[in-house]
């Protein structure tokens, strides 16, 4: 992009929207994101530091009046500047107030208090403080800047109403995020150059104030990490356009956004999606096979392999939250097999049109021979059946590789015994002896070649089998792979909430706060108790077998020893 665009704004009727120009560049954005945004009161400096990391001088509409510039939440999307093949998306806000719902983790339990869940996911936060002038203390004694953010949130002692409203934003702040930042910007330049501050060369904006910065623009690219929902999966430009639809149409109908209902949402549209992205990785990969039928089975079996499991890993690349594996079982026996199953049938199509053909060739002066009586003389059945003969041998090399040759040879010879069965009974040369033995002997020859056929009908129903449980196989180890990511991306969530969590315990203790320090190991307690459940929830859907579920309600016991839980 090279200039931001409106992202969400209100409509004539008063509710938010999204703006469709917006989401359309969105889902054009297949990378991972990184998103700033930025929030504070208008005429803050706010859009010009998005600008700086934007790499641009201008972008962002600058307010130098009293009237806010920015209307509703601008996006500006740019190449990351130092992760490559990321996506930073920039969101610049208006000037907000107070609001006074905030938003849910979990559609269960209206009334229920899940605020101890926003630090497994927020993101970091960075206090820009504009035209500091202070010096740097706290107590008397030298600070830095994020001692000075920690010392800005220290809590007051008391229960009074004034009290509590002061506590209250601090203590959202610390409890909800795990991970703080403070710079301190001096002023710009001189107070009458605000106004045309985006086009003002270097020389005339302090040294110090771009010193700054620079520092902060470099803090962000390094420090700030691509976008994840819930339990760790990756947001890319496409889902992050989903989820803002998602909140803004809960938010106009009056109703207060959850977390969970809009990542099942997203999970839903995302793997419908995941399926048709893998299906067509194998189809079209198929299709082109198709082009060279008729083929070996072994050939064909190959290639079904490799793009079933290329179209797994397209599949796993997009999908999240695939309970009990519902979508990659829609794609694999709902789609792929079957798909299988009819481009096997249409090799065996084309094998048997070739096979045909083959025969069609090989027996024309033979057809020709009994057209004109050859065969209608003392001996000529000993003669149709050395021709008969050479016809076989002949297509048994030419044909010997294919999965129909076996099958069209015995429709053949079976065709041909009316003849041979004809000639034989004209045939003045032999005794009826000796023609029944002849008639025996090809009798015999039929059955052999049925029998064959047969056998080679059963060599490639196992040799289709064996390539479904070498697919099943890779399919399970891609589907292992998958489930151990999604429980390192949930340890790592839960590792670096329960420090955050015992970082603030231990500092509301050593500041004098015990009922609140107690409180919050209540919560760590919780929190340990239900990560151990989801955790064990995560095993058992890995090993449904019976010594599976008997551990899992064994070790679901130990964990609600001290409560009562009833597991549907």
């Amino acid at each position: 992009m090279d200039k931001p665009v409106c992202f969400i704004d209100t409509g004539s009727d008063g509710k938010l929207r999204v703006q469709q120009s917006a989401l359309q560049i969105l889902q054009q954005i297949q990378q991972p994101v990184v998103v700033v945004a930025v929030v504070g009161l208008y005429r803050t400096g706010k859009s010009y530091l998005m600008n700086r990391l934007a790499g641009k001088q201008s972008g962002f509409a600058l307010g130098s009046t009293i009237e806010s510039k920015t209307k509703g939440i601008w996006m500006w999307c740019v190449s990351h500047p130092t992760k490559e093949g990321t996506t930073l998306v920039l969101l610049d806000t208006e000037g907000l107030g107070d609001v006074d719902k905030c938003i849910k983790v979990k559609s269960s339990d209206e009334d229920a208090d899940d605020s101890s869940e926003f630090v497994k996911f927020f993101p970091s936060f960075i206090w820009a403080v504009r035209d500091f002038t202070l010096e740097l203390k706290t107590d008397g004694k030298d600070a830095t800047e994020d001692e000075y953010l920690e010392f800005a949130l220290k809590l007051k002692h008391g229960t009074t109403r004034i009290v509590m409203e002061y506590n209250f934003p601090r203590e959202c702040i610390q409890k909800f995020f795990p991970s703080r930042k403070c710079f301190t910007f001096p002023f710009p330049t001189a107070p009458e150059n605000m106004s045309c501050l985006e086009s003002l060369n270097s020389a005339d904006i302090s040294s110090e104030f771009l010193k700054v910065t620079d520092h902060f623009c470099q803090f962000v690219f390094h420090d700030s990490c691509v976008k994840r929902l819930k339990d760790g999966h990756t947001v890319t430009g496409r889902v992050l356009g989903h989820l803002a639809k998602t909140y803004v149409d809960t938010i106009s109908s009056g109703a207060v956004p959850c977390l969970e209902n809009a990542v099942i949402a997203m999970a839903t549209i995302e793997n419908e999606a995941a399926v048709k992205e893998g299906l067509q990785v194998y189809q079209s990969g198929m299709e082109k096979l198709k082009n060279s039928f008729p083929l070996e089975l072994k050939d064909v079996s190959s290639e079904h392999q490799h793009l079933s499991s290329t179209a797994t890993q397209a599949f796993m690349k997009r999908s999240f939250r695939d309970i009990d594996w519902k979508y990659l079982k829609s794609l694999e026996v709902g789609n792929i097999i079957k798909l299988f199953d009819g481009y096997l049938s249409q090799n065996e199509q084309a094998s048997k049109k070739r096979c045909e053909e083959i025969l069609s060739s090989l027996s024309a002066p033979m057809m020709e021979k009994l057209k004109q009586g050859f065969y209608t003389k003392p001996g000529g059945y000993d003669l149709f059946c050395k021709d008969l003969e050479d016809i076989g041998k002949k297509y048994n090399s030419q044909a010997n590789k294919e999965v129909k040759a076996e099958e069209v040879l015995e429709e053949f010879l079976k065709q041909k015994s009316v003849d041979s069965n004809a000639i034989l009974q004209a045939d003045k040369k032999p005794t009826e002896k000796e023609k029944k033995i002849k008639k025996e002997k090809e009798k015999a020859a039929l059955l052999e070649q049925e029998i064959k056929a047969r056998d080679e009908k059963q060599r490639q129903l196992e040799e289709k089998m064996e390539a479904e449980r070498q697919s099943n196989e890779e399919r399970m180890r891609q589907m292992k792979e998958k489930m151990d990511e999604e429980m390192k991306l949930q340890r790592e969530e839960a590792e670096r909430a329960m420090d955050s969590k015992l970082r603030e315990q231990a500092d509301l203790q050593e500041k004098g706060f015990k009922e609140k320090a107690d409180r919050m190991s209540q919560e760590i307690e919780e929190f340990k108790r239900r990560t151990n459940i989801k955790n064990l929830i995560v095993h058992f859907c890995a090993d449904q077998t019976k010594h599976g579920l008997s551990l899992f309600w064994t070790k679901l016991y130990k964990i609600n020893e001290k409560s009562v839980l009833f597991p549907s």
